[in-house]
């Protein structure tokens, strides 16, 4: 089943802000949208707020297709 889409909005950021949100997500090895989600995420449990955990995506290459082995 295919993952749901994320929602996009438009997001400003002072440019201090930004560069630390980028160094993080480097050190981490994230993306910038990647590092701000999981921190959300952490600051909205510090606060008792549940939130469903994301569905976990498959990792690598698809299977081959069996109708191109023979």
């Amino acid at each position: 089943m295919a993952a749901k889409p994320k929602k996009a909005f438009p997001l400003r950021l002072e440019p201090a802000l930004y560069e630390a949100l980028e160094r993080t997500a480097a050190n981490e090895f994230r993306s910038v949208n990647a590092e701000v989600e999981v921190l959300l995420r952490e600051a909205l449990a510090r606060r008792g707020v549940k939130v469903a955990p994301p569905e976990k995506r498959k990792r690598g290459r698809p299977p081959k297709d069996k109708r191109g082995e023979e």
